[in-house]
């Protein structure tokens, strides 16, 4: 660091020294008039160059097919190269105009240079940035995370950037230079945590396709569950339903656990998986006059009739005495409920037929038998899902009362009302 700051020195010293040195009238009249005629053809070049890139090349660029030069135009491209142009005229006069001024001519060829750098890498940086729009209007790449790939590359160019500059200023090689970041490298990394880790997981998230820009994700730790709308190095951006934006470190998409919804978008359809408790003292054995009045519910009409000659051969054939319920074979009100639920889901129109449709009976809890409808809704959109839903659920509690069941439900605490 003792180096450093020695350099830093030895380059402002002779500023002050040269200053108060006595020159020749005549030479400082000569070197005015020279950075004068300098700086005027300087902006000449500009005014011309500006005319040439920047009028001239929208005129042009709005005759063109392509795009892309449309968004160079946007990110004003041509307008920063008109910057640069008359600076690589003043690079070059310097030396000529200041010969006789050593020190001078150091100085401000440094003073250029610097300016060249910084100019190229903003350049750079809006060639970039025209790249990443052009590429976010065509289909293939409109889901990608070009802007964290363009942040890593502009950072890189950056470091490169800066490095250089200092070295220009100072005089100082590049070893010494790198020896110096290497002793800074601790601070640099503590400064730089989240964007190194956030490189490290957008190249996780793009190789393991993760996450999409569009992509429904949900992520409770953070309150996240919306559309993904934009990924960068170091946040996703994600547009939530009621409209709100979360911002999410890119780092928690790798290290922490979250939802996608993009399986269930790129299917045929979205899966309803519900249930309802049945009171389990209401499930009982149906006698020949229950099943005479079931046989009104015309979806299981046919199965009615069929299930029940098939019952009635089974018990003659083995000489089962039906004066007791419980002998033989017998129909359940559960059982023939499940059965109209199947046929229902079955005729229902807002269901996809191709995919799982079951109305199945999971294990007995102390609440009840649970009896859970697991279907797919041919669509998919949240409003005429949670309609499609309504409706299925709506008509399987409302019938229950038909077949002499029960729902479950949990005593009321409150007394009646006086």
């Amino acid at each position: 660091m003792h180096k450093l700051l020695e350099k830093i020195f030895n380059f402002l010293y002779p500023l002050f020294r040269d200053w108060g040195m006595n020159r020749n009238f005549a030479s400082y009249i000569s070197l005015v008039l020279n950075v004068t005629l300098m700086i005027a053809l300087a902006l000449a070049i500009y005014y011309i160059a500006k005319f040439v890139l920047v009028t001239v090349t929208a005129i042009f660029a709005q005759r063109t097919k392509t795009k892309f030069d449309d968004y160079l135009i946007h990110n004003k491209t041509t307008k920063y190269t008109a910057y640069l142009i008359p600076f690589f005229f003043i690079y070059k006069a310097v030396p000529i105009i200041l010969d006789k001024y050593e020190y001078w001519e150091s100085l401000f060829g440094k003073i250029v240079s610097v300016y060249i750098v910084f100019i190229s890498l903003w350049i750079t940086r809006t060639i970039f940035n025209a790249l990443r729009d052009y590429l976010k209007q065509k289909p293939e790449y409109s889901d990608k995370p070009i802007d964290s790939f363009v942040q890593v590359i502009m950072i890189v160019l950056w470091i490169f950037g800066v490095a250089l500059i200092i070295s220009t200023l100072f005089g100082i090689k590049k070893g010494e230079l790198l020896t110096i970041l290497g002793t800074l490298s601790a601070i640099i990394i503590l400064i730089f945590r989240d964007t190194i880790l956030g490189f490290v997981s957008s190249v996780q998230v793009a190789i393991n396709d993760m996450v999409r820009i569009g992509d429904w994700i949900t992520m409770e730790k953070f309150g996240a569950d919306g559309d993904v709308i934009e990924i960068n190095l170091t946040t996703v951006k994600v547009r939530n339903f009621d409209k709100t934006i979360t911002t999410i470190p890119t780092y928690a998409l790798s290290s922490d656990s979250f939802q996608n919804w993009r399986g269930m978008q790129e299917s045929d359809g979205r899966r309803i998986k519900r249930h309802i408790l049945i009171k389990s003292s209401s499930i009982r054995f149906l006698n020949d006059d229950d099943l005479n009045h079931m046989k009104g519910v015309q979806l299981i009409t046919s199965y009615i009739e069929t299930r029940h000659a098939e019952i009635e051969r089974y018990n003659n054939l083995h000489g089962i005495d039906k004066s007791l319920a419980l002998n033989g074979r017998n129909m359940t009100n559960l059982g023939l409920f499940r059965k109209y639920i199947m046929q229902y889901l079955l005729s229902h129109p807002g269901l996809n037929k191709d995919m799982h449709i079951m109305c199945r009976q999971l294990q007995s809890t102390a609440h009840g038998v649970p009896l859970e409808i697991y279907v797919f809704s041919s669509d998919k959109r949240w409003a005429n899902y949670e309609y499609i839903m309504a409706d299925i659920f709506d008509h399987v509690m409302a019938s229950v009362i038909y077949f002499d069941l029960e729902i479950f439900e949990l005593p009321s605490t409150i007394g009646p009302l006086s």
